[in-house]
């Protein structure tokens, strides 16, 4: 009688239980075994079977590879980033307040899709919607990540659209307003009002202009660098947001007596000075200044949601009625892409009015044009159509 065939592939046996287990050896020749017991022989085969076809399409991965700490792995994935000084703390604020104190016990193959979708759902009851599509991003990178070297079969975050934010509509500023803030702020920092709405220059690239940097004559102004203040106070100088925040912006005619007051009475006076210094003689602080606006925001009666940052809306939304391109407003205020241009352009009602204003002028103009020509028919007589 022939005896029973051998199994291809891994091996089976029963415990005194009755219980049967399985095992295997991988890629390196490490033996392994299932994790589970199975209620009968078949279960323990087919589960073998299962890893078999794993290994033959090149599917298997290493069952203790997804046993690392998920806090060591993010902070380590944090690290290894060459990340602007600004983006390195968000990212850190965000771990730290909103992903770790769920995540920071689990290994990375313990994060499952349902814990996933009961983290950002506490999560979006207990902060702003904004913030938790901000930190559900990060979390997807990192698992992104942990998938690509293999520690992860799949990335748990797989909720469709939990990364995007739909801010809501920003305000804009009329000029009059501007210039009501910029009376409001005082003579030192009123320069800074006029750059933020007319340059458009964002609030670290002017902490960071020098002297050097303005020409009167030609009323240009270069962005070289910029200096964004961290939360804990200290300046990062370094570079622009992005390659196209570098570059040389052209101001208004109108704005010469406010610069050449700027450089005569506040401005550092060697060659390499700051442009904008406080009172005693320290650089811009975030900080300090912010109380200045916030007063001034009052004064003017501004919505207290209306950000020194907003002036950048302002200033796109102007020099697009003025006849700017889409690639003009980029290019002034040191944007890369489309995207990020489009989100700073505001078409209010009174824009609508002045489309539809030119809508209403064209097609009259069209029509009168078209009324002056002489009608079919002889004589120039009018020929109505039958209908």
């Amino acid at each position: 009688m022939a005896g029973k065939p051998m199994r291809r592939f891994g091996a089976v046996r029963q415990y005194r239980s009755g219980r049967w287990t399985a095992s295997y050896l991988d890629l390196t020749g490490a033996r392994r075994r299932s994790p589970d017991t199975f209620d009968t022989k078949t279960d323990a085969e087919v589960w073998l079977s299962q890893i078999e076809a794993d290994l033959t399409r090149g599917d298997w991965r290493d069952p203790d590879a997804g046993a690392v700490n998920f806090k060591i792995y993010a902070l380590k994935w944090v690290s290894e980033r060459e990340l602007s000084p600004t983006t390195d703390e968000l990212y850190r604020r965000l771990l730290r307040l909103h992903i770790l104190p769920t995540f920071e016990a689990y290994d990375l193959d313990q994060i499952t899709p349902p814990r996933v979708r009961e983290w950002r759902a506490e999560r979006r009851a207990a902060t702003g919607a904004t913030t938790v599509a901000k930190a559900y991003r990060l979390l997807k990178a990192v698992m992104e990540t942990a998938a690509d070297d293999e520690l992860i079969r799949r990335n748990p975050c797989r909720i469709k659209g939990a990364g995007k934010e739909s801010a809501a509509e920003r305000e804009i500023a009329t000029v009059e307003q501007v210039d009501a803030l910029a009376d409001a702020v005082g003579p030192r920092w009123r320069l800074m009002v006029y750059l933020g709405a007319y340059g458009p220059m964002r609030p670290e690239e002017q902490a960071e202009l020098r002297r050097k940097d303005v020409d009167l004559d030609s009323m240009t102004i270069r962005v070289r660098q910029a200096a964004p203040e961290l939360t804990t106070g200290r300046r990062a100088v370094g570079d622009t947001k992005s390659d196209a925040g570098k570059r040389r912006v052209v101001l208004p005619a109108f704005l010469h007596k406010d610069l050449r007051r700027h450089l005569d009475w506040y401005a550092e006076k060697d060659k390499d000075g700051l442009l904008f210094v406080g009172e005693k003689g320290a650089p811009f602080r975030r900080s300090s200044f912010g109380r200045k606006w916030r007063r001034a925001r009052t004064t003017v009666g501004m919505p207290e949601n209306f950000r020194f940052y907003d002036l950048r809306h302002t200033g796109h939304t102007l020099a697009t009625r003025s006849g700017a391109t889409l690639k003009d407003t980029m290019v002034r205020a040191g944007q890369s892409s489309e995207k990020a241009a489009l989100i700073y352009q505001h078409s209010d009602l009174e824009r609508q009015r002045e489309v539809a204003g030119g809508l209403d002028e064209m097609v009259r103009a069209a029509r009168k044009k078209g009324s002056d020509r002489p009608k079919e028919g002889s004589g120039g007589a009018e020929v109505v159509r039958g209908a």
